[in-house]
């Protein structure tokens, strides 16, 4: 559920006891209650914690049953419930793609064939073995033919269209943010093999463990690569020196999200101004881009230190750290070795015993590649027209909760509301799978080597990204696949995509009943639907431009109410004294908060008029938040936690579902939690925007 200039590029969000000992007050459900047998799609009671009372910590409550009998599985830094999800759509690809790589009726060209041969090449780890590194040679001498900042240059166009791309920057196609009707080209930093810029300056123990633990790796893979340990270390080292000082000029997480800092429009020509080492107009040549004349830099003074870096870093260090990309880029296709190597370093970054067997590897190396063509696999076998029909109704109904929600929104000018009502309005949705899928023709797979086809596939992917340069927006592209287990609002298309991937229980099961689907599914909805209102959504007018359509008023009051949450999520615990980071979980938190609201309306517009049963003892509006919970149900390693909250937007599960019921006081009615409890804040105190 991450948007943002760099997601539109491809372009992710757990004994016993008496309830009156729980506290709960007057009319609270009877515990227990089991007689009806749990629903396959719903939540299971056994995911409950009956010795934890809803009021103190929900999200225990809610999921304390099914974080004990879920623990991590090998192969995993984390285990949740989109886990769970991406672990059966794995499952079902598997079956997939088997068939297509034993079908040898399939005609050639035909999607099930490329992608049933791509798979059987990754899986074929006897030719990776005794191809060795060989499949790397011709890009290895690529880099070492390479004598001053010219060849440097085109090096770095080389490796942008496939075999390692940002390195050290990044380039691709964007709707102008100016007019959002055609697409640009659009350059941004890159260049880190770390996962943050701050992993390289911060001063921290643990970012000391994770740098050196890095240079260790780097010598590793070197040696592997056939390089003495003195020769391999000292490139280790200029390594690790090159990606700091482009660390250096980076801009950090929280940056990113500023939506006026990266919008940069730049002519060809006035980029050469700014950054004149680069001879631009032969890199846009190079990398295959059609004649441009104006694009949008992200982070104008990264490319301004990069020339310096040109001229102060030897040719002979850039070639150190390009070799050192195209290695780590072509590891995963590489034999055992530097696999397993490369999964060791992993393991320091996000606590992940064990690797995930060749075939689930293959499995999503495939849907990396062909993603669509796996997509139309996927679509036609898993998802029916009537679960298709019944999510469609469901996000018609959260929709015109939303407008109904502007229309009454009490801080909010008649002016800025009535164009909020209009963009909502213009929104496209996008759900299931994409009905014009994308044409494979000049994408095919050889059985020479898993490697050549993994550059086959990126210079693939490269050209049709190239391709959308110059020409209208195509508004009904998807930017993820059938098969992806998320959710996405993109601002510059304004629409929203929800795939069959993740319509499935405990998300969605059109057999559920409308608690279950609009406290699961729908809170994700809402969230999607809401983030075109926030603190970055509402930048973009109905037709995708960058434009302030907002009064000064209204955006004060959105900034006022939206540090609240920030502040809120500065105070909510990661690990020891670490806390989460609010400026960067901000628009996530905003629209976990909105979006369950919506659905909350959404859910009591739908029930309206019909008896409220309970359902294994809970009253229809209990089990909405006990779906919300069950959603951001997760283990994770202490690694792969601190990881999340120092360089991801999304807030860890548990502070997902604690923050946002802090600031309801439907939750606190629903379970009856009087004032003063764990799970409620005063009012005073509460959060609201949607």
């Amino acid at each position: 559920m991450v948007w943002g200039r760099r997601a539109l590029r491809a372009l992710a969000l757990g004994a016993l006891m008496a309830i009156a000992a729980l506290g709960l007050g007057r009319s609270a459900p009877a515990s227990g209650q089991t007689a009806e047998a749990p629903q396959p799609g719903g939540f299971q009671v056994s995911w409950l914690d009956r010795h934890c009372a809803p009021c103190d910590d929900f999200y225990q409550f809610a999921t304390g049953g099914w974080r004990s009998a879920n623990p991590i599985p090998e192969g995993y830094p984390a285990w949740d419930q989109f886990y769970v999800l991406y672990a059966g759509s794995l499952d079902r690809m598997h079956d997939l793609l088997e068939d297509a790589a034993a079908d040898r009726t399939a005609p050639i060209g035909s999607v099930r064939q490329k992608a049933g041969l791509y798979y059987k090449e990754c899986l074929d780890d006897v030719a990776v073995e005794a191809g060795g590194v060989h499949p790397l040679d011709a890009e290895l001498a690529k880099i070492s033919a390479v004598t001053d900042v010219p060849g440097l240059l085109a090096e770095f166009a080389h490796l942008e269209r496939g075999p390692a791309p940002g390195t050290p920057f990044a380039f691709h196609s964007a709707p102008d943010p100016a007019n959002a009707g055609r697409t640009i080209g659009d350059l941004s930093q890159g260049g880190l093999t770390l996962p943050d810029r701050d992993d390289y300056l911060n001063a921290s123990p643990a970012a000391q463990r994770i740098r050196d633990a890095y240079a260790a790796h780097v010598t590793k893979m070197l040696q592997l690569l056939g390089d003495d340990a003195a020769t391999a270390q000292a490139e280790a080292a200029t390594v690790l020196g090159v990606e700091t000082k482009l660390a250096q000029a980076s801009f950090a997480s929280a940056e990113l999200r500023d939506v006026a800092k990266t919008t940069n429009h730049f002519t060809v020509e006035s980029l050469q101004s700014a950054s004149h080492t680069i001879a631009w107009a032969a890199f846009f040549g190079a990398v295959g881009a059609p004649q441009t004349t104006d694009l949008n830099v992200d982070e104008p003074s990264f490319f301004t230190a990069l020339d310096g870096l040109l001229a102060s870093i030897p040719v002979a260090d850039w070639k150190t750290y390009l070799r050192w990309r195209a290695l780590d880029a072509a590891s995963p296709a590489l034999p055992k070795a530097f696999v397993d190597e490369r999964f060791a370093f992993t393991q320091v970054l996000s606590g992940t015993p064990n690797q995930q067997p060749r075939w689930r590897r293959c499995v999503g190396a495939t849907d990396d590649a062909l993603g669509e063509a796996v997509g139309q696999l996927y679509a036609q076998a898993y998802f029916s027209a009537a679960a298709k029909a019944r999510a469609v109704a469901l996000v018609n109904n959260l929709q015109t909760a939303l407008r109904q929600d502007l229309t009454t929104l009490a801080w909010m000018s008649p002016a800025t509301r009535g164009y909020a009502i209009v963009k909502l309005d213009a929104l496209r949705k996008k759900i299931g799978y994409p009905d014009r899928p994308i044409d494979y023709a000049t994408l095919v797979p050889q059985s020479d080597s898993y490697l050549a086809n993994r550059y086959r596939a990126g210079t693939f992917a490269w050209d049709y990204d190239m391709a959308k340069i110059g020409k209208p927006t195509n508004r009904d592209e998807w930017d993820q696949t059938a098969q992806t287990v998320n959710a996405q609002y993109n601002p510059p298309t304004n629409d929203i995509t929800f795939p069959a991937g993740i319509l499935q229980p405990p998300f969605f099961d059109p057999a559920n009943d409308d608690a279950l689907n609009y406290g699961a599914i729908g809170a994700i909805v809402g969230h999607e639907l809401t983030r075109g209102f926030d603190d970055q959504g509402r930048l973009y007018d109905a037709e995708g431009n960058e434009r302030s359509w907002w009064t000064a008023a209204d955006a004060q009051h959105f900034t006022a109410r939206a540090r609240c949450i920030s502040d809120l999520y500065d105070t909510l615990p990661v690990d020891g004294a670490q806390k989460e980071k609010g400026a960067l979980v901000q628009g996530e938190a905003i629209a976990d908060l909105g979006g369950l609201s919506i659905a909350f309306a959404a859910f009591e517009r739908a029930e309206a008029g019909k008896p409220r049963t309970k359902i294994q003892g809970f009253t229809p509006e209990q089990r909405f938040f006990i779906a919300f919970a069950t959603v951001w149900a997760e283990n994770q390693s202490p690694e792969a936690a601190r990881l999340q909250a120092a360089t991801d937007v999304h807030a860890l599960g548990r502070n997902r579902v604690v923050g946002t019921l802090l600031n309801m006081p439907e939750f606190a009615n629903a379970w009856y939690c009087p004032l003063g409890s764990k799970m409620v804040r005063p009012p005073a105190q509460r959060c609201r925007i949607w």
